[in-house]
């Protein structure tokens, strides 16, 4: 197995590889407004580092949001371009379960709550039993309206620093944003036993930000 993982749905631009047993490389970039440039540099960067072509890559793994629709979209894109030049499968994965996996390889035990920056003073968020187990469907929410639903328990995510006064217990050296190696270890976890991981269909949540103009006039040629 040589599989590539890539996500796009939070402000990281990450990108890694994975052999089957371990990340062998990983790239990642913070830029909540330039995913379309930096995405494919990061995919070079980390073929380069592992010493691999991408015509080496057997699966593809993409992080399906909920996420921004034009960051998500640049890596949903991406991932299906490779996977239908290659002829692999592309599988999509929730970005927040990628966040909880990484949670749970830095030590925190469940249950807990990951919450990412859904702008508009609202939070993408979901709740876990343990780093593997999602037991709520992710949402879009205002973080006042969720302090007593996830009080007394700890939160991670861009998220849960933003809004402290919903998320009170943020434990220290968890890591805010997505990884792609998180995302391609839990992918390659859950190929091995055999699991069919889900197509990479994006969690929008809520409709685009652009919007036609009000009182748009329409011109036709005479």
């Amino acid at each position: 197995m040589l599989l590539l993982a890539l996500d796009t749905a939070t402000p990281a631009v990450t990108v890694a590889l994975h052999d089957g047993s371990a990340v062998i490389a990983e790239s990642a970039d913070v830029d909540a407004r330039r995913h379309g440039e930096l995405l494919l540099p990061a995919v070079h960067r980390t073929l380069k580092a592992a010493g691999a072509e991408l015509s080496a890559v057997t699966e593809i793994v993409v992080g399906a949001g909920p996420g921004p629709y034009t960051g998500l979209r640049v890596g949903l894109v991406t991932a299906a371009t490779f996977g239908s030049a290659l002829g692999v499968p592309v599988h999509g994965l929730c970005t927040l379960d990628g966040i909880a996996y990484a949670a749970g390889q830095a030590g925190l035990e469940g249950p807990f709550v990951v919450a990412t920056d859904a702008r508009r003073k609202e939070v993408y968020w979901a709740r876990y039993d343990d780093a593997r187990t999602r037991v709520t469907e992710p949402a879009v929410d205002h973080p006042a309206d969720l302090a007593e639903r996830v009080a007394g328990l700890p939160a991670v995510g861009a998220g849960a620093l933003l809004y402290p006064a919903a998320f009170a217990d943020v434990p220290a050296g968890i890591p805010e944003h997505q990884s792609a190696g998180a995302l391609a270890s839990l992918a390659a976890e859950k190929l091995a036993r055999g699991e069919e991981l889900p197509p990479p269909r994006p969690l929008y949540l809520r409709r685009p930000d652009a919007k036609v103009p009000a009182n748009y006039k329409v011109v036709t040629p005479k």
